[in-house]
C-alpha cells in the first residue's frame, strides 16, 4: 500500500482500541496512586502519545493534509520539553510561583499557540461559507467565556496579588484557553457529522481550560485545590488528543462539510440568551472593584451586544443574499449565466413602458446544424461552443442591451433603438460576418453558421409577441438557406397561421383516407422497357383541396408526422408493386418499387425493423425495394446514418441518392455509402439541351459508373434529353416523357411487358 495513502478504517479502529487499553490505565495510575507513582504514569502517558501523534495522521491521511496534526505533534513536544525541566529545575514550579516559572511558561505559551493554528487550520479546511453563522456563534461563547473569566478569575488574582509580571503571564493561560474553545465551538458549530475525533478534541480543550483555571486560581492563593487534580486534566488533555488523531474519524477534521443554515433551534436560542443575559446581569450585580476590571467587564459586555448584532445583521444578510442567489437561478441560464427567456420578457415588458420615441427589436439567434456538434464531439463540446456563442455576441452589443439564451441553441438579443435606426438589422449582418470566424474549442477551432430573424416594435410591444415574431423570421432565414437574417413582417404572421392551420389538418390525415400514392415509371433508357416506379405521396384535404407536396412534406418532417407517413407510404407501395408483379406473371422482367425515405425517418430507430417487417408482410423481394435518400440528409449526421444504410444494405434493399449535384456532392462520402443507384437531379437534366450542364451530368454519369452504380436521371422531358442521355449510356430516366405520376387504375398500360415509345 502507498505511505501516503490512508488505511482501512478497522485497522485505525483496532489501533485505537490499543492505545486507550494502555492510555486510561495510565491515566488512572496518574489520579489515584501516590506522588511517586504519578510521576511515572505522566511521563508514559506523555511518551505513549507522542508515539500516537506519529502513528496516526501517517496511517490516516495524505502527506498534504497532515498540517494542522504537524501542530499538535509540536504542541506535545513543547509540552513535553516544559514538564522535563519542571522536574529537573523544581523551583521552577513552586507555589507561589517565582520568577524561575516563566523557563516553562516560555515553551508552554508557544505549544498554546501551536495547537491554536492547529485548530484554525482544521477550521479553515473544514467549514464551508464565510457567512457561515457559527462563527459569530463561537465567538458569542468566546466572549461570554472571557467575561466570566475576566470576572471570577483574572480580577481577584489581579487584585490580589498585584499587577506583577507573573500574575499577568499566570492569568494569560485562562485567556488563550478561551481562545482556543472559540476555535473548537466553530469547528463542532461549522456543519457536517460531529465524529469521535472532534468530541475528543472537545474533551482535551475543556480539561486544558479547567486545568489551567485551577491552575491560576491555586497560585492566587484563591482556592486550595491539590496539585494532583490540574495535572489530572493535563493529563486527560494529553491522553486525548493522541486518541483523536488515532482515530479513523480525524480525517473528517480536514475535509470541507456540507453546511446547512436553518433556522434557529430553541436549545440554540437559549444558549444565545443566557450569554448575553449572564454577562448582563452580573454586571449589574457585581459591587464595583476598581475603575480597571469594571471597565474590562463593561467592554465584554459591549463586544457580546456588538456579537449579538452582528449576528443578527449577518444574518439577514445572508438571507438576503440566498435570495438573490434564487432570483439570479429563476432569471438567468445555468450554462452561459445569461438571462433566460423570464428575464428576457420582463425587460422587454418594461421597455415598452418607458420607451419614448424608441422602438425594441430582438434578435433570434438560432445556431444552424447544432445537433451535429453535439453528435460529433459530444455534449461536454457542445456546451463548450454554446458558452463560446454567448461570449462573442455579448461582445457585439452595447451596455444597455441584453443577450439572453432561452433554450438549446437559441438566443435573444434585445436593443432598443430609435424608431429611424436600422441598428438591429447592422447588427445582425456583423453577427453573420462575426459567425464566420471559427470558435477555438478544447477539439480545435469549430465554424458554425447561424439564422438570424429580426422583429421590430411599433408603438410598444408585447414581449411574448415579440418574442414569437422574432422567431417566425428565424425560420424564415433557415428556410432561405440558413446562415442568413430575415425580418419581419406582418405576411411571415399570416403564413404561421397557414401552417398550424395545415399542420392540424394534417395530422390524422392517413387514418382518414386523405392521402394517396401515385407512381411514377422509370424506365430502361437503352430497351425502353419499365423497370419499375418511383412512390410519391399525394395529400387530398376535405378543408384545403389539393396541398402540393413541397408544402406538407417539410411541416410533417418538422412536426414528426413523416414517420408514421412514410411507413405507410412503404407499405402501400410494397403490396402495390406486389400485385402489379402478379398481373404481370413470372416470365416478365422484375419490377422495383423507389420510396423516398425523409431524414427524420433515418433518425427513427425503428426504420430498419419496419423496413424488415414490410418485406416480410408482402412477400417482396428485398432487391425489389429501392430506398431514396438525399445528399443532405445523410450528411447531416454522417457516422449515425451509415449505421442504419448499413443495416437496410444488409436486408438486401437497395440504396439511392436523390437529387445528386445539389448537396454535397463528395466523392469520399459517395464511397463510403452502401449504394447502388445514384439519380441525377432535374435541374440538371434540364439545362442539357442548351448544353449548359451537359459536362456536369457526363461527369456524373462516368464517376458513378466507375463506381460501379447505376444512374437515374429525372425531369425528363423532350426526346432530345432521352437521346442525349441515351448516348451517353444513362441506364434509366424518368419524366414527363413518359408519364407523370398518377394513381394506379391510369397506369395499367404501363403492366404489358413491352413500352412503346
Amino acid at each position: 500500500m502507498d505511505a501516503g495513502a490512508p488505511a482501512r478504517p478497522r485497522k485505525g479502529v483496532l489501533g485505537l482500541g490499543l492505545y486507550l487499553a494502555l492510555a486510561v490505565p495510565l491515566l488512572a495510575v496518574q489520579t489515584l496512586a501516590p506522588p511517586a507513582v504519578q510521576g511515572v504514569a505522566f511521563i508514559l502517558i506523555m511518551a505513549l502519545g507522542l508515539a500516537a501523534l506519529h502513528v496516526g495522521p501517517r496511517r490516516h491521511l495524505p502527506p498534504a493534509e497532515r498540517g494542522p496534526w504537524r501542530y499538535l505533534r509540536t504542541a506535545a513536544y513543547l509540552f513535553v520539553a516544559a514538564t522535563v525541566v519542571r522536574v529537573a529545575v523544581p523551583s521552577t514550579d513552586t507555589s507561589p510561583p517565582t520568577k524561575m516559572m516563566l523557563i516553562p511558561d516560555a515553551l508552554v505559551l508557544p505549544a498554546y499557540v501551536c495547537i491554536g493554528t492547529s485548530f484554525a487550520l482544521m477550521l479553515r479546511r473544514r467549514r464551508a461559507a464565510d457567512d457561515d453563522p457559527a462563527q459569530v456563534d463561537a465567538l458569542l461563547v468566546g466572549l461570554a467565556g472571557a467575561f466570566l473569566t475576566w470576572t471570577f478569575v483574572m480580577a481577584p488574582a489581579v487584585a490580589g496579588s498585584g499587577m506583577d509580571l507573573l500574575r499577568i503571564v499566570d492569568a494569560c493561560f485562562p485567556v488563550i484557553d478561551v481562545v482556543l474553545l472559540v476555535l473548537i465551538a466553530q469547528l463542532m458549530l461549522a456543519g457536517g457529522v460531529r465524529q469521535p475525533s472532534l468530541w475528543l478534541l472537545v474533551v482535551s480543550a475543556t480539561a486544558m481550560f479547567v486545568g489551567d483555571l485551577l491552575y491560576t486560581l491555586h497560585n492566587a492563593q484563591l482556592i486550595d485545590v491539590a496539585e494532583q487534580t490540574f495535572d489530572s486534566m493535563f493529563a486527560l488533555m494529553l491522553v486525548t488528543v493522541p486518541a483523536a488523531a488515532l482515530h479513523p474519524s480525524m480525517r473528517t477534521l480536514t475535509e470541507p462539510q456540507q453546511i446547512v443554515v436553518r433556522d434557529l433551534s430553541r436549545r440554540r436560542l437559549i444558549v444565545i440568551g443566557l450569554v448575553v443575559a449572564v454577562p448582563t446581569a452580573v454586571t449589574s450585580m457585581m459591587p464595583r472593584s476598581g475603575f480597571a476590571s469594571d471597565l474590562v467587564r463593561a467592554t465584554l459586555s459591549v463586544l457580546l451586544i456588538l456579537a449579538v448584532l452582528a449576528r443578527v445583521v449577518r444574518s439577514n444578510n445572508s438571507r438576503a443574499r440566498a435570495e438573490q442567489a434564487s432570483r439570479r437561478r429563476a432569471t438567468h441560464d445555468a450554462l452561459t449565466d445569461l438571462p433566460n427567456r423570464e428575464l428576457l420578457s420582463e425587460t422587454v415588458s418594461r421597455w415598452a413602458e418607458q420607451a419614448d420615441g424608441l422602438d425594441i427589436s430582438l434578435l433570434f439567434i438560432d445556431l444552424d446544424r447544432f445537433k451535429m456538434v453535439n453528435d460529433h464531439w459530444g455534449h461536454k463540446v457542445g456546451d463548450e461552443l454554446l458558452c463560446a456563442v454567448a461570449d462573442r455576441l455579448s461582445a457585439q452589443v452595447r451596455a444597455g442591451d441584453l443577450v439572453s439564451r432561452i433554450g438549446g441553441d437559441e438566443f435573444v438579443i434585445a436593443l432598443a433603438s430609435p424608431s429611424h435606426s436600422r441598428l438591429a438589422e447592422s447588427l445582425a449582418d456583423r453577427l453573420i460576418e462575426d459567425f464566420a470566424r471559427p470558435f477555438p474549442l478544447s477539439v480545435g477551432d469549430v465554424v458554425i453558421s447561424a439564422s438570424i430573424g429580426v422583429a421590430r416594435s411599433h408603438g410598444g410591444a408585447h414581449a411574448l409577441e415579440l418574442i414569437r415574431d422574432a422567431d417566425t423570421a428565424m425560420y424564415k432565414a433557415k428556410g432561405s438557406g440558413r446562415n442568413a437574417v430575415a425580418l419581419f413582417d406582418s405576411s411571415l404572421r399570416e403564413r404561421v397561421r397557414e401552417r398550424v392551420h395545415l399542420e392540424q389538418a394534417l395530422r390524422g390525415a392517413a387514418e382518414r383516407g386523405e392521402l394517396a400514392v401515385h407512381f411514377q415509371p422509370i424506365v430502361d433508357v437503352a430497351t425502353e422497357e419499365l423497370d419499375g416506379f418511383e412512390a410519391l405521396m399525394r395529400w387530398q384535404s376535405p378543408q384545403l383541396g389539393f396541398v402540393s407536396p413541397a408544402e406538407f412534406i417539410p411541416v410533417a418532417e418538422e412536426t414528426g408526422m413523416i414517420v408514421e407517413m412514410g411507413e405507410w407510404l412503404l407499405r402501400e407501395s410494397a403490396r402495390q408493386l406486389v400485385e402489379w408483379s402478379a398481373v404481370r406473371g413470372p416470365t416478365a422482367r422484375p419490377l422495383h418499387m423507389s420510396v423516398n425515405v425523409a431524414v427524420r425517418q433515418l433518425r427513427d430507430g425503428s426504420l430498419v425493423r419496419i423496413v424488415d417487417e414490410v418485406l416480410r408482410d408482402t412477400g417482396l423481394p428485398p432487391s425489389s425495394l429501392w430506398l431514396e435518400i438525399t445528399e443532405s440528409g445523410v450528411m447531416e449526421d454522417i457516422e449515425a446514418t451509415l449505421l442504419t444504410l448499413n443495416a437496410l444494405h444488409a436486408l438486401g434493399v437497395t440504396l439511392c441518392i436523390d437529387d445528386f449535384g445539389t448537396g454535397y456532392s463528395s466523392l469520399s462520402y459517395l464511397q463510403r455509402l452502401p449504394i447502388g443507384i445514384v439519380k441525377i437531379d432535374r435541374s440538371f437534366v434540364s439545362r442539357i439541351a442548351d448544353g449548359a450542364d451537359e459536362p456536369i451530368v457526363r461527369a456524373v454519369l462516368a464517376m458513378t459508373h466507375a463506381m460501379g452504380h447505376r444512374v437515374v436521371a429525372e425531369g425528363v422531358e423532350t426526346p432530345e434529353q432521352r437521346d442525349w442521355l441515351r448516348n451517353q449510356a444513362c441506364d434509366l430516366i424518368q419524366g414527363w416523357f413518359y408519364g407523370k405520376a398518377d394513381r394506379p387504375e391510369n397506369l395499367t398500360h404501363w403492366l404489358t411487358p413491352k413500352v412503346s415509345a
